[in-house]
Parts: structure tokens; C-alpha cells; sequence
């Protein structure tokens, strides 16, 4: 995997572990660290060996939103653009989280404001610091939410809290995130990523790849999925087509067996052939 300049990424055994390296900064966002979180997202959806991505931040922070500007131009289209222009001769890929057939945790280890919490939202699981101050501060900064939390909040926490957080643009702290569902847990700081990578050794350990896969594909197509009977019917096809396969086999005999099981499948080539895009 490639080296980076604002982002780390070490391999924990099955697991790759992402670090938001701008501690100086409280990990704030830039189009780097975008051009390579997505880089390396496509490097682990493509590697078999890596069963599970954390993604955490170094220092006292997760992600203190986008660097700013002093001008108050951070925003405006024209330096996006510039900023991008910057980064098109480096032959960064790109895969979105969502697209990921692996599962990404968050481990939001301080502070995740602004966009430091909307890419949190795109991903899979999200652990947070107790005292961690939160907030999705758009509107008081004169924007807009983006990356579809707009779309992904109200169905994670409901319409009423979601348009609390976002219409308001307040603080919470990560007690109330996994209080209202938008963390599934809150721990002290010091104990939020060694949860994280012992939640992603357990998948890795316990869990059969390509049923992760289909399982992650199938969460994020039913949440905009309109009709019961149609997700229904889809879930349906996928769980005989996975009851024929190799791994349903494995998984019956390690557990009578008592023993760890040995899968096969692959989620780069066994997935089945009818599998829709998300994106």
C-alpha cells in the first residue's frame, strides 16, 4: 500500500488500520487526506487478506472538520477546484466506503466536527469517545451538510433528532450519539480503539468474507429501499445462493466441530454475479 502524507495505513494482521495523521491540526480535512482515504479504501476493498478497516485519528482528536482559511474562501467553488487541480497528476484510485465489501469502523477517538463526522456516516460502525464533542456545524458556518448525511442521518436516528442536529448545527458529546443510535457505542477515549480493532479481529476471526460482503451491500441498499417485499424477495435469492456455497458448509461443521473455521470464499471474485451497484 502506498505511502501517504495525511493519512497512515498499518496492517494489524487481518486488519488495516487508517490513521488521520494531522495531529498538529486536530486531523482537520483536506482534498489530500480525501484523494487518500479513498486511495487507500480501493487498496483494502482489493486485498482478500484484510478482512476489516478502523479508521481513527492521531492525537487528541478524530477530525476537527475542513482546514480553514482565513479569507473565508475554504468553501468556494473556485478553491475546491484549485485545491483538486493540485492533487490530478498523483495517480490516486478511488473506491466509496460504501462500496467497500469489507466492513469500516469508526473509532472516533475525540473530537468530529463538520465533515470529520459526515465521512464517519459513510462508513459502517462507529464507536465514540464519551467526552468527544460532535456536531454536524454546517449551518453555522453558512453551508449545507454534505456527503449524503442529509440522507443517511434521519435513517440512522429519525427525522426529529436528525433535523435537531443539523437545523441547529449544536455540540453533543459521544454519550448522546450512542444514546440516540448514531454510535452504537461510547466508551472512555483510551478504550475506543482498542474496542474498534478487537470488533474487527472478531469479524475477521469469526465471520465468513463474502457473507460480510453481501450482508454490508444489502444494509445500505435496504435503507433506501422502498418496498418490504422487494428487499424481502432480494435477501431471499442471496441467502440460498450463500446456503449453496462452500462457506455455509465450513460454517456448520467448524461450530459442531467446535473448532475455528477455515473460509474460502473470496469477496474480489465470489460474489454473486447479480450483485446491483449502490453507487
Amino acid at each position: 500500500m502506498a505511502t501517504y502524507q495525511d493519512i497512515v495505513v498499518e496492517r494489524r494482521g487481518p486488519t488495516a488500520l487508517v490513521t488521520l495523521n494531522r495531529p498538529e491540526r486536530m486531523n482537520a480535512y483536506t482534498p489530500r487526506m480525501g484523494a487518500e482515504l479513498r486511495d487507500a479504501f480501493w487498496h483494502c476493498d482489493q486485498d482478500d487478506d484484510i478482512r476489516a478497516i478502523v479508521v481513527t485519528g492521531a492525537g487528541r482528536a478524530f477530525c476537527a472538520g475542513a482546514e480553514l482559511n482565513r479569507e473565508g474562501t475554504t468553501f468556494r467553488p473556485e478553491t475546491r477546484a484549485a485545491r483538486q487541480a493540485e492533487l490530478a497528476s498523483e495517480a490516486f484510485r478511488s473506491c466509496h466506503p460504501i462500496a467497500v465489501r469489507k466492513p469500516i469502523i469508526a473509532a472516533i477517538n475525540g473530537a468530529a466536527v463538520g465533515v470529520g463526522l459526515t465521512m464517519p456516516l459513510q462508513w459502517d460502525i462507529r464507536l465514540v469517545a464519551e467526552d468527544a464533542k460532535l456536531g454536524f456545524v454546517f449551518v453555522r458556518r453558512g453551508l449545507v451538510p454534505e456527503l449524503g448525511s442529509q440522507w443517511i442521518l434521519p435513517r440512522l436516528i429519525g427525522f426529529s433528532r436528525a433535523a435537531e442536529l443539523m437545523l441547529t448545527g449544536r455540540l453533543f458529546t459521544g454519550q448522546e450519539a450512542a444514546a440516540m443510535g448514531l454510535a452504537s457505542r461510547a466508551l472512555p477515549a483510551a478504550e475506543v480503539l482498542p474496542a474498534a480493532l478487537d470488533l474487527a479481529a472478531e469479524m475477521a476471526r469469526e465471520c465468513a468474507p463474502v457473507a460480510v460482503a453481501l450482508v454490508k451491500r444489502q444494509l445500505w441498499a435496504h435503507l433506501a429501499q422502498s418496498s418490504f417485499a422487494a428487499a424481502d424477495a432480494t435477501e431471499a435469492r442471496w441467502f440460498a445462493w450463500s446456503g449453496a456455497q462452500p462457506d455455509a458448509t465450513e460454517g456448520v461443521r467448524a461450530f459442531m466441530e467446535k473448532r475455528p473455521p477455515a473460509w474460502s470464499g473470496s469477496p474480489s471474485r465470489d460474489l454473486p454475479p447479480d450483485v446491483p451497484s449502490l453507487l
